[in-house]
């Protein structure tokens, strides 16, 4: 009988505000359509770390969080105002982009409440930070990444300090990959170099299939530095790194002037000038530089096939663009109303138990919660079509006895598996640490699977003294 082992769980927090995170979500849950058809992908570009200090004019509109306040249709990049407003107009005009702005004043936070929280977006734009981010916020982006966002690092020389408070965005974003709470191992696999070059037009590697260099946006060639750096890339720290422009003599592990990057389930892209993503027009009184539109360079195409590859809609992060795909949600039972069906799991954890809620229907997979040395697994086989972007989202509500604050007791790991079995990926772990009120949403992008039959599978593992329940419902694989 479906719940009979769950007498002994003790239920300590109370399910409240349902539906309250993630409003606006881009998964849209059993029915078929693709994420973007109904949520375009969703960009925040920060302003609240002085980018339009001194001369910098980082912004893609005066009118924040939202720049359609200044022109809710703008053709042109003087119908919004900022030194990025091309790089927005153009965004905008596809009809497939929704823009916010983290204003001055405002902190980068992940998985709570606001408009402008970091679980709101697809992806984060940094133009030039000009002030250190907080411990909260490089937790807030680290986690952000790991979760399958995507973060796009735009630096600019060493020295270039422009509200004088000891800091310049290569010792910010240095900082931010060594000194997190999330993973300070060089997570990113590259470091950003101490260095001031005067000048120069970074060439584009040769691969036809890479998304950022061959995207929708056109084919990029060259880029340039006006007063710039580059990275140094470290593939034995993390293999996924890639340079795709380097500076002139330049090639393999040193003098990479754009590089990318994956972290967890996210991606990273890393720009070492801010100069070629400038339009030259903003605010009055401010001296900027032409970049976008230098016919030296392929500035506007790189700044736009990277956000798109980002933002996860430019399909697998292996290779080109994404081909013809059906848009389909993949899962059966996705909702898990049909009982055990489709799904293996362990017996009574796929249940309609009152003792938990379900976020919508009657039934829901309930792991863990005894209160024992317990192991639960909850799994799915599916193939995923070759060519295709596809978006893993469930959610997911964490109650526990538990009464550490640092000490992850009980554990629920996301994973994919290939056919024999082996573990392809961790997609996250979750513990008793994350307990709290209501579902949260969690979404990863699977778009490097496509073309493989997969297993994904939830594991839940619980010490003998005190519960904690990991309850997940409304799942879903989306392809597009």
């Amino acid at each position: 009988m479906l719940g009979s082992r769950r007498s002994r769980r003790r239920c300590t927090t109370a399910l409240a505000g349902l539906g309250l995170l993630f409003s606006g979500a881009a998964l849209q849950v059993g029915t078929g359509a693709p994420a973007h058809a109904a949520t375009p992908h969703r960009i925040l570009f920060d302003n609240a770390h002085a980018e339009t200090a001194g001369n910098a004019d980082w912004i893609v509109s005066t009118s924040q969080p939202d720049p359609l306040g200044q022109d809710s249709s703008p053709s042109a990049e003087t119908d919004w105002t900022g030194a990025l407003s091309s790089w927005g107009v153009a965004l905008q005009k596809t009809g497939n982009y929704s823009l916010k702005t983290l204003p001055s004043g405002s902190g980068l936070s992940y998985g709570g409440t606001s408009a402008t929280d970091l679980s709101n977006f697809d992806t984060l734009v940094l133009p030039e930070p000009n002030t250190p981010f907080t411990s909260a916020e490089k937790t807030a982006i680290m986690n952000f990444v790991k979760n399958g966002g995507g973060l796009f690092m735009i630096s600019d020389h060493t020295g270039a300090d422009r509200n004088n408070d000891g800091y310049d965005a290569v010792e910010i974003f240095n900082d931010l990959m060594t000194n997190n709470g999330v993973d300070p191992t060089d997570p990113f696999g590259f470091a950003i170099d101490s260095l001031s070059i005067g000048s120069d037009h970074p060439s584009a590697i040769g691969d036809s299939t890479d998304p950022v260099l061959h995207g929708s946006f056109g084919t990029v060639t060259k880029s340039l530095i006006a007063s710039g750096t580059t990275a140094t890339l470290k593939p034995a720290d993390n293999s996924g790194v890639k340079g795709l422009l380097y500076r002139t003599g330049y090639s393999g592990n040193t003098g990479a002037f754009f590089a990318t990057s994956t972290f967890g389930s996210g991606r990273v892209a890393f720009w070492g000038d801010s100069s070629p993503v400038d339009d030259g027009t903003g605010q009055s009184g401010n001296t900027l530089y032409d970049g976008w539109n230098d016919t030296s360079a392929t500035n506007a195409a790189l700044a736009l096939n990277a956000t798109e590859w980002l933002a996860g809609a430019s399909g697998s992060s292996g290779g080109g663009g994404s081909t013809s795909c059906t848009a389909a949600q993949l899962l059966g039972n996705s909702g898990f109303e049909s009982g055990n069906g489709t799904w293996s799991a362990t017996s009574g954890v796929i249940t309609n138990s009152t003792s938990e809620p379900a976020r919508s229907g009657s039934y829901y997979a309930w792991l863990d919660g005894n209160g024992t040395a317990t192991t639960d697994t909850l799994a799915q086989s599916v193939a995923i079509p070759s060519g295709c972007s596809a978006r893993l989202g469930f959610y997911l509500h964490v109650d526990t006895a538990e009464t550490s604050t640092s000490t992850a007791y009980d554990t629920l790991k996301v994973q994919v598996l290939n056919s024999s079995g082996t573990v392809l990926g961790t997609l996250a772990t979750y513990s008793n640490l994350n307990a709290g009120s209501g579902y949260t949403q969690r979404s990863f992008d699977l778009s490097g699977y496509a073309g493989q039959t997969v297993t994904l599978k939830f594991t839940g593992t619980e010490g003998s003294k005190y519960q904690t329940s990991f309850v997940v419902d409304d799942t879903a694989l989306n392809v597009s």
